[in-house]
């Protein structure tokens, strides 16, 4: 029997393809998709969602539910220079022969309910039943636990892309953007004591789409999932280019949903873990305390957290799923 999983997510060009990856993998069915604030701001963010499922799944697109649009106590922090203006690599600019938009408006709407309703709800309704897998920052989550605590332990697991535990940050020099965003809520999350598997850069930037495999898998095909991201690709790989990184589409979300249908696709270690808040240069900080009995001593709150990674078995699975044949 499939796993029934709610997704959070920001798209963001990486968020969509983690869409496509779900919706995509028998392993998992998707029942609902929540959106938040991150990539780019949460209109945005709930506009590329359901226009990413109307792609990849025309006939039954999940509902989506619009998320917060704001962190918990800071300003809005978005990554549109990664991720294009529109979030998805700056769709607008791509026309059919006719000279129309190749990407029209989606058709859908987002439901009536809020993202964290639609959260609790589902925790509530099927406790032990539902798997969360977060793609964005953690304010949804953190709003839902703020409201009813004891509801949210009706999940059975959260997967949660985000951190950095023994590598820098790709924000700051130990902030990963998720958890950077909002790390108010990320406090709330990863210290909750929930049952969290947290997928970090650790293991993500160990799984990249180069641009030779997207030309090779992706460019030949004429199926519009194909050629979504074949025209997403460019905002991301140039800004690689400013950034001076290695060229490729690092797959930190597509992995994160890859754990959630296979987790022996990483080794884990349940290790104590706080999120710094308050410092002027790391705030967003993911503190994991290695500490011998640290978690004894001080009741730091316990995370899985993905240590290393099978990443060209990770690879293969997405880049198959996302371009089957």
């Amino acid at each position: 029997m499939a796993l029934r999983a709610i997704i959070d997510t920001d798209p963001g060009i990486d968020d969509a393809l983690a869409l496509i990856l779900a919706l995509r993998s028998p392993e998992i069915a998707v029942e609902t998709v929540t959106t938040v604030c991150g990539n780019v701001g949460v209109d945005l963010t709930t506009r590329n969602a359901l226009r990413v499922l109307e792609i990849a799944a025309p006939a039954a697109p999940p509902p989506v539910a619009r998320g917060a649009d704001r962190p918990l106590a800071r300003p809005v922090r978005t990554a549109a220079h990664v991720h294009g203006v529109d979030g998805l690599g700056n769709l607008d600019r791509c026309l059919a022969p006719d000279g129309a938009p190749r990407y029209r408006e989606p058709r859908g709407g987002a439901a009536p309910i809020p993202a964290h309703e639609v959260l609790l709800d589902a925790a509530r309704r099927a406790p032990g039943a539902v798997t969360l897998v977060t793609l964005g920052p953690l304010t949804n989550v953190a709003l839902a636990l703020r409201q009813d605590p004891l509801a949210m332990r009706g999940f059975r697991r959260l997967v949660v892309m985000g951190g950095a535990a023994a590598v820098p940050g790709n924000v700051t020099p130990v902030a990963e953007f998720n958890v950077w965003a909002d790390p108010e809520a990320a406090q709330a999350v990863l210290e909750s004591g929930l049952p969290i598997t947290l997928v970090c850069l650790d293991v993500t930037q160990r799984v990249r789409l180069l641009p030779g495999t997207i030309a090779s898998r992706f460019g030949p095909r004429a199926d519009p999932v194909s050629r979504l991201v074949c025209d997403m690709a460019p905002a991301i790989l140039e800004f690689a280019a400013r950034a001076e990184r290695e060229p490729g589409i690092t797959l930190h979300d597509p992995l994160a949903v890859a754990v959630a249908c296979d987790p022996t696709l990483v080794r884990t270690e349940r290790l104590p873990l706080r999120v710094e808040t308050r410092g002027e240069h790391t705030a967003g900080m993911t503190v994991v305390d290695r500490r011998p009995g640290a978690h004894s001593r001080e009741a730091t709150p316990m995370v899985d957290v993905a240590v290393s990674v099978d990443a060209e078995r990770a690879l293969s699975t997405i880049v198959d799923r996302l371009a089957p044949g």
